[in-house]
């Protein structure tokens, strides 16, 4: 074999190579993880991880911290999820500063050979977990800091980076939550409308707003708020009592699979698209005295990734049809110095075999925030959270005038 057919022949092995090299990709990898995970068995989840973190060549190390951040936190080890979360928000800020050399591999092979630096969504509940960790440790502050956080990164990718999404409702509401716990009464209720305007379903959850609008001196607001919700008891809170707030991190987050896009009158492109893996059931909440209550769905992350996804579409079938031209360009390359069009052929069916979607997630992720509130006299009070598949309980202590989050995760 000549100097020309030998190089030609390499470039070939070498795709294959490269197409070899992402089988073992990281949904695979972490199926076990994740059935730890969704049965409760949060050491053995970690100790999965562990071991996947040990094959990690670097391009999953953000997705291994979004997943022991959030196995920690559906543990209730509100500490170290923090730390560790913080650790993938600086990893996630590092990442999207993208080398030209990565993106240009990325070309010749594929997404899956890249860094994951995660959805812009994904990077938002970093955040939204944070606050709900600092809130379970009594740090409203901190957690404050957190809400505000997610509302000025979603302010900039709206205003300036001119992304069509919507904030957070859960977001806005725990914001309202943690307002309110601190008395800081007009900045409770401008959360809480806000939450109401993009959950127009917030139902007996709207409670708050009728109240502190009263609180507030907001007359006109009231009484439109009346109108919406008639029969509403929005009495003041007595002397003696204080509130819970129950926020149900319900289901399993939808997962990428991938789907065929025309990209001209022959020629199909495989993007990645969400594929919902669970619709969770309503979850009751309620006391040891009293009938319980349905929680409200606040968020639904479904939604929200479909949107976040949807919207870069565009440049993903961009990215992919100029990875088809590069290799295109590869294999007549390869075929000229081999003199041999079958080779060229072979070669552009090669690379082109490695453009596959790239279908990481952040899957431990739940698929919707349910929320239920409870108004109680000061003292322990045993709280009940039901659900399909779920049954569990909290003691909390209520005090009176304050406000108490509480965070139970189900996968139901």
């Amino acid at each position: 074999m000549n100097l020309a057919r030998r190089h030609a022949a390499s470039l070939v092995l070498a795709a294959l190579v490269l197409l070899s090299g992402c089988a073992g990709d990281y949904v695979a990898r972490t199926r076990a993880l994740r059935g730890a995970y969704e049965s409760g068995d949060y050491d053995r989840a970690l100790g999965e991880l562990d071991a996947v973190a040990k094959q990690d060549s670097g391009n999953d190390s953000l997705l291994v911290l979004l997943d022991r951040g959030m196995v920690l936190h559906s543990a209730g080890r509100w500490r170290e999820s923090l730390q560790v979360l913080a650790q993938a928000d600086r990893l996630a800020s590092e990442l999207d500063a993208v080398s030209v050399s990565e993106e240009a591999g990325a070309l010749i092979t594929n997404e899956r050979r890249r860094a994951y630096r995660g959805e812009d969504f994904e990077k938002l509940m970093i955040s939204v977990l944070q606050a709900l960790n600092y809130a379970q440790l009594g740090q409203d502050e901190e957690a404050l800091v957190e809400v505000r956080r997610v509302n000025e990164r979603l302010r900039k990718m709206i205003v300036e980076e001119k992304k069509p999404y919507e904030q957070l409702a859960i977001a806005r509401y725990i914001g309202g939550v943690l307002y309110e716990d601190q008395r800081e009464w007009d900045s409770a209720y401008i959360d809480y409308a806000n939450a109401l305007e993009l959950a127009p379903g917030l139902g007996e959850l709207a409670e708050p707003l009728l109240r502190l609008a009263q609180r507030t001196g907001r007359q006109d607001e009231y009484e439109r708020l009346l109108t919406r919700f008639p029969g509403l008891v929005h009495t003041p809170l007595g002397p003696d009592e204080g509130q819970v707030v129950v926020v149900v991190e319900a289901g399993r987050s939808p997962e990428k699979e991938p789907a065929d896009r025309r990209v001209n009158s022959s020629e199909f492109i495989q993007v990645p698209v969400y594929r919902e893996r669970s619709q969770p059931a309503r979850t009751q909440v309620g006391v040891e005295s009293g009938p319980p209550k349905w929680a409200v769905t606040v968020t639904s992350l479904s939604d929200v990734a479909a949107v976040h996804l949807d919207d870069r579409m565009g440049r993903m079938l961009a990215k992919q049809v100029a990875g088809v031209g590069v290799k295109a360009g590869l294999a007549a390359g390869a075929g000229a110095l081999a003199r041999s069009e079958a080779v060229g052929a072979l070669t552009f069916l090669v690379l082109n075999a490695t453009n596959q979607p790239d279908l990481r997630s952040w899957l431990s992720l739940p698929a919707e925030f349910q929320v239920a509130r409870l108004r109680l006299p000061a003292g322990l009070h045993t709280v009940r959270v039901e659900a399909p598949g779920l049954s569990t309980s909290r003691e909390v202590e209520v005090k009176a005038g304050r406000v108490r989050v509480v965070v139970v995760r189900g996968y139901h």
